[in-house]
């Protein structure tokens, strides 16, 4: 992971940060930022690149001096405050964003302290690049200008991370800076690509909310076009994956009634407790990553796969949709459900559906790892146009899903994304039956190795009754991911 640090409302900051090891205070000092002048709020550009490891509690700690002499000994300089976390709180804030408030003076109110996280690339390219202006604008009274360059990099979340800073240029309106060497990971965490701006625009989560509205589809706009060609539009339209049109289903729908109208012939009761991630709950607004799609926590079964996309519709009208995506928490609800049941009368298949963008990869690794050896197998149904790299890692049809040195007992998930099925006339009723044959077509097999590694053999087969226990239970989930940010460029 790499660390960059800011603070607010702190003056001639000099940060030291120091690791923790093992929950204790033997603290060791892991580096120092660099010194910024005068300021209340530093933005600074050293990173610190840590190795992070989910099963371990790595402690930190970090200070803030004000910086009033050239030495080096801490103890020289005014204590502005300091703050204590772990690697894992920055990894698994919201963004990889934490925000804290500094302390350690009593009686003072030290600022804030904000860091931000990124998982580095395996790139190990270094770049030397030197950069000249010309006749920039005169901003000084009795003198020209004293520039100088500062580089920020784009962020997964939309925002920019401050990432090198040249030196300043005193008196000079066509400045030639010195060159400098930068890893390429720093400079942009290894994409080498470019990007074209294609348009924006901007929303509010209360219209994102809306669910089945014609406001839920945005015209993307590009001022420059718009300026200059009469007949301009718009550069396309984006909408919500979860936009209920009054003509078609969404795709999260269509991937719920495609492969549950088929599973739900095996399930006697036809009782299926459906899961919503990703969502603020009102009337607080608390964040949930496993909640009941029917808002009922003591019985979260929906009648039918009609009930679940009921529960699915009315969720959308009543939640936030808020991120992160954890996939862990629902994979864990429905593994403690089948560790209860490991005689062969049931076998539970989950159902995820999601956009692809996965917050707690360790954590679901290691989730996925423990419920290969129960009654459950999972499939996920990627939706929209994400790069779908770790729902494919998650699928262990070619290396088996491993966590902390233990391999799954079982290959139970299978992944596909939808957009590889959707008939290109439009037929949903076509897309659909392709969906579900593809990604049913393992459950079988997974059903019969789980039976075959407990050497459970078919039971005689049961009279038709009403009462007849249930054989097979469904579990349903669906994924409610947060919109980002208000302002939206595609």
């Amino acid at each position: 992971a790499i660390l960059s640090p800011g603070c607010r409302n702190s003056v001639n900051s000099k940060l030291s940060g120091r690791v923790c090891f093992d929950g204790t205070f033997a603290c060791k000092q892991f580096g120092r930022t660099e010194v910024i002048d005068n300021t209340l709020n530093p933005d600074f550009v050293r990173k610190f690149v840590l190795d992070f490891f989910f099963e371990e509690k790595q402690n930190l700690r970090f200070d803030v001096y004000n910086v009033d002499t050239r030495s080096s000994n801490l103890s020289k300089h005014d204590f502005l405050g300091q703050m204590f976390c772990t690697l894992g709180e920055i990894i698994g804030s919201t963004g990889s964003r934490l925000e804290r408030t500094l302390s350690g003076i009593p009686g003072k109110k030290c600022g804030t302290i904000i860091f931000t996280a990124e998982e580095l690339s395996n790139c190990r390219d270094i770049a030397t690049m030197q950069f000249c202006a010309n006749k920039l604008d005169k901003k000084d009274f009795f003198g020209k200008s004293d520039p100088f360059l500062v580089f920020y990099r784009s962020n997964e979340d939309g925002t920019f991370t401050i990432c090198h800073k040249t030196e300043v240029i005193k008196n000079n309106l066509n400045p030639v800076w010195q060159s400098f060497t930068i890893p390429v990971r720093a400079l942009c965490n290894g994409d080498y690509d470019s990007h074209d701006f294609i348009g924006e625009f901007t929303t509010s989560y209360r219209e994102l909310s809306r669910g089945q509205s014609q406001f839920n589809v945005y015209e993307v706009l590009n001022p420059k076009k718009k300026g200059k060609k009469k007949k301009y539009i718009n550069s396309g339209t984006p909408t919500s994956l979860h936009y209920m049109s009054p003509y078609q289903m969404n795709a999260y729908a269509m991937a719920l009634k495609a492969v549950g109208e088929i599973v739900q012939d095996y399930d006697s009761d036809k009782l299926f407790p459906a899961y919503g991630f990703g969502a603020k709950l009102p009337p607080d607004g608390k964040i949930s990553h496993a909640f009941p799609l029917n808002s009922n926590t003591e019985d979260p079964n929906c009648v039918g796969i009609e009930g679940v996309l009921e529960a699915y519709f009315q969720s959308l009208r009543t939640v936030q949709l808020y991120g992160p995506t954890n996939f862990a928490p629902v994979i864990n609800q429905v593994a403690r459900c089948a560790a209860e049941v490991t005689d062969g009368s049931q076998y539970f298949v989950l159902l995820m559906i999601t956009d692809g963008v996965i917050s707690d990869m360790a954590q679901t690794k290691e989730a996925v790892v423990n419920a290969s050896s129960l009654p459950m197998s999972i499939i996920i149904v990627g939706v929209g146009p994400a790069e779908f790299d770790a729902m494919e890692e998650l699928d262990g049809d070619e290396v088996r899903v491993s966590s902390r040195g233990r391999f799954a007992e079982r290959d139970i998930v299978q992944f596909v994304p939808f957009r590889d099925y959707i008939d290109r006339s439009g037929n949903q009723v076509l897309s659909m039956a392709r969906l579900a044959k593809d990604v049913l077509a393992e459950i079988p097999d997974q059903l019969l190795s789980f039976m075959k590694t407990r050497g459970i053999e078919p039971r005689p087969p049961l009279p038709a009754t009403s009462d007849s226990p249930s054989m097979s239970t469904t579990t349903t989930a669906t994924t409610t991911p947060a919109p980002k940010q208000r302002n939206t460029h595609a």
